[in-house]
Formats: structure tokens, C-alpha cells, sequence
């Protein structure tokens, strides 16, 4: 089910807080609000799109499974400076001291 965007209808014929309702896109556009009984009018909004440039998406793709899965290594930096392996091949701590 699609979410539509709408907005009051002030007395000056302005718009005023816009709301998020879900409807069928079958449905009548509504004239009131359900829940305050306020008039409101729906207004045209961006769509929301997924598909392969959404964060869930990025997630999935980042998620430590699918490195390993493609041959990537995966570190994560520690509290004391130092990188520790957290999927891949490659050496399980790497430190940025020359020591």
C-alpha cells in the first residue's frame, strides 16, 4: 500500500502540517483527516525508491557474508589504534606503529 502525503488546510486556504497516511491506491483522496477530523488536501511528494541505490540495499551488499563471499577482508579499528580482521584472508591485527 502506497503512503500519500497530505497537508491541512489552514483557514487562510494555506497549507499547513503535512501528514503521512497509508491508502489504497484505489481509494478516494480524503477531504478530512481520520484521526482530528481537520480539512486537508493530498499533495504531490517525491517517490520513495528502492532498488540497489537504497541504504538497505548498501547494507546488504556491506554486510560482512557477502565480503567474504565476493574475497574481500574486512577490518574494524579498535579502541587502541589497531585494525582487527573481521572477515577475508590476511593477517588477524594490522597496527599503524612502526615499532
Amino acid at each position: 500500500m502506497p503512503i500519500y502525503v497530505y497537508e491541512e488546510i489552514l483557514p487562510d486556504g494555506q497549507g499547513g502540517e503535512q501528514y503521512e497516511l497509508f491508502q489504497k491506491m484505489s481509494d478516494p483522496h480524503l477531504e478530512t483527516h481520520p484521526d482530528n477530523g481537520k480539512p486537508i488536501r493530498r499533495i504531490l511528494a517525491a517517490p520513495s525508491i528502492g532498488g540497489i541505490w537504497s541504504d538497505a540495499h548498501a547494507n546488504k551488499s556491506l554486510s560482512d557474508k557477502n565480503l567474504k563471499e565476493k574475497g574481500f577482508t574486512k577490518y574494524v579499528k579498535t579502541g587502541d589504534g589497531t585494525y582487527e580482521k573481521v572477515v577475508g584472508n590476511g593477517p588477524s591485527t594490522i597496527s599503524g606503529n612502526d615499532d
